[in-house]
């Protein structure tokens, strides 16, 4: 499969930001969002019960698996049939304003403590997605999946799966100290405005993406 996509967009692992140096951040967060996280998990528990928390295995580097631990948004209201309603329709007004502004996301500052997650990677996805993937899954496996990403910033919800994989491989590719802080900076800007689509961002990463299918080195960025 056309060298299966550049040897799945070069499969060595990407070299890390100072891991050491994220993994005491993250506990230092931790310790500062200790209030925040109890009136969180107070609300959960008053509007949605028990559990109070969300666990489920995701992938991380190299594709190696781990459990993700987010506050519990959802009900879990099904249908006639048993399958479960839209997001929407499971959500409170509360829990969905905890998810505008990611409160749901604290716990897991403790992935990145483990040294599972980042604070800047792609988004930990399923083991069966990224396998899904195929190639391009062990490509996104070259680095830790982030609390936020390139993909997260340029619109998140708003773009298909196929534009989020694109953003996500782009960014591997293309991954600098620069880069992690910019989107550090697009988070605050994207949780202050709202999630929206950067037009620019999401046609560099698909003629990036179609470069690598044609056996190009890839294009140039946002």
């Amino acid at each position: 499969m056309l060298a299966e996509i550049d040897n799945a967009v070069r499969s060595t692992p990407v070299r890390e930001h100072g891991m050491a140096l994220q993994r005491a951040a993250a506990g230092a967060a931790l310790l500062a969002a200790a209030l925040p996280a109890a009136a969180v998990a107070l609300a959960v528990w008053l509007t949605l019960g028990r559990p109070v928390l969300f666990r489920q295995v995701r992938s991380g580097l190299g594709g190696r698996c781990f459990t993700i631990v987010k506050f519990r948004t959802m009900h879990e209201h099904r249908d006639a049939a048993g399958a479960l309603l839209p997001d929407h329709l499971r959500e409170t007004g509360l829990t969905r304003w905890i998810r505008r502004w990611r409160l749901d996301e604290i716990p897991q500052l403790w992935a990145i403590v483990a040294g599972d997650m980042s604070f800047v990677g792609p988004r930990p996805l399923r083991p069966e997605t990224i396998a899904s993937f195929r190639a391009l899954g062990i490509a996104r496996g070259r680095v830790r999946p982030g609390l936020t990403g390139w993909a997260q910033v340029n619109g998140n919800v708003r773009l298909t799966d196929a534009d989020k994989l694109a953003l996500d491989i782009w960014y591997i590719d293309h991954r600098t100290l620069r880069l992690d802080l910019k989107i550090l900076l697009m988070t605050i800007a994207t949780l202050l405005r709202g999630e929206r689509v950067r037009a620019e961002a999401v046609a560099a990463a698909q003629a990036h993406l179609a470069a690598r299918f044609a056996g190009g080195s890839g294009g140039a960025g946002p």
